[in-house]
């Protein structure tokens, strides 16, 4: 089986109309940088019909391997797919819409063979609408403050990784997944370029709001246990607060200057009836979430593929039997 020295692995969701446009500028930017290479389609179940054409350019240049998944996995989940089926000393991911110009793969190619395993890229986003670059802004400054990490909110998914680093995240067995929070937790030495971005294609992006709150909880909270310290730490205060609360109404009973009424008690009851009430909520949260985890449903499921080479078939059986999260 051939081994390229370099994998591109796109996940595709609605952007029929950029496929070609995409595929005829990384084919020439490839082959001006002389290098042996492949693209890794990953069709994540696209409501636009994306299949057809990712099965033409297929048959119609051997550098193309698509997968297309059963259903909807999430963009995260087909990132892992492609790397999964990728076989390149070096591997791009890159969205499909061509905000990522292909044309800046070489630069990240140098920087990488300078002895880099990571190699991320930062777009300028003053063209975002600007609330949704302030509230982009602090949530990650709020999750880097729980995580401990250091992650840039203008980091594009254009990036490059070498292969050990795509073998140490193809081991990580996390189900609710980010690509760049695990790229971060996984360590390597990495470098970051400030790559000029373009527009979008065409469309528009498929992250809906209630879309970019899913994610924006999974990411704050499910990858780390503070917001169960949280709850411990906040049970801790309201707890104080109640004695607090208790000693002052008795000392209040004893000088004959009782409070009038039952507002703090309704006020007391409210208060403590809240916080059990979410603390529970959360804590059911985490456990929707193991157990998620423990029934060991693989990652994504493969049902059709285009391009591949015929002596592949054994390397990416796993991954069609539910074992994506594993080494190749």
């Amino acid at each position: 089986m051939r081994t390229p020295e370099l994998s591109v692995v796109v996940p595709v969701y609605g952007c029929t109309n950029c496929l070609r446009p995409l595929f005829e500028r990384l084919s020439r930017t490839l082959d001006d940088e002389g290098v042996d290479w492949e693209v890794v389609f990953v069709d994540d179940d696209s409501p636009d019909n994306s299949w057809p054409l990712l099965e033409q350019l297929a048959e119609a240049d051997q550098h193309v391997r698509a997968l297309h998944l059963s259903r909807n996995f999430g963009q995260h989940a087909a990132i892992t797919a492609g790397l999964q089926e990728s076989r390149g000393r070096w591997v791009i991911v890159m969205d499909c819409d061509l905000q990522d110009p292909p044309e800046e793969i070489p630069k990240l190619l140098a920087r990488a063979r300078e002895g880099y395993d990571i190699v991320l890229t930062k777009r300028d986003r003053s063209r975002q609408r600007w609330l949704r670059r302030v509230a982009g802004r602090l949530y990650f400054r709020i999750r880097n403050s729980l995580l401990k990490t250091q992650v840039d909110p203008d980091f594009s998914t254009l990036s490059l990784i070498s292969r050990p680093v795509v073998d140490a995240f193809l081991r990580m067995g996390d189900r609710d997944r980010q690509y760049m929070l695990i790229l971060h937790w996984l360590g390597f030495r990495r470098t970051v370029l400030e790559l000029s971005f373009s527009d979008r294609y065409e469309g528009h992006s498929s992250y809906t709001l209630s879309k970019l709150i899913r994610v924006g909880l999974d990411g704050m909270f499910f990858q780390t246990t503070v917001l169960l310290r949280w709850i411990i730490y906040v049970g801790f205060t309201v707890a104080l607060a109640g004695m607090g609360l208790a000693v002052t109404l008795v000392t209040l009973y004893f000088v004959n200057r009782p409070p009038a009424g039952y507002t703090s008690l309704a006020v007391l009851i409210l208060l403590v009836g809240g916080f059990i009430i979410m603390s529970t909520g959360v804590a059911g949260l985490y456990v929707g979430k193991i157990f998620e985890q423990v029934k060991g449903r693989p990652l994504y499921v493969v049902d059709r593929r285009a391009g591949q080479p015929p002596d592949a078939a054994e390397t990416t059986l796993n991954a069609e039997h539910g074992e994506p999260l594993r080494s190749p």
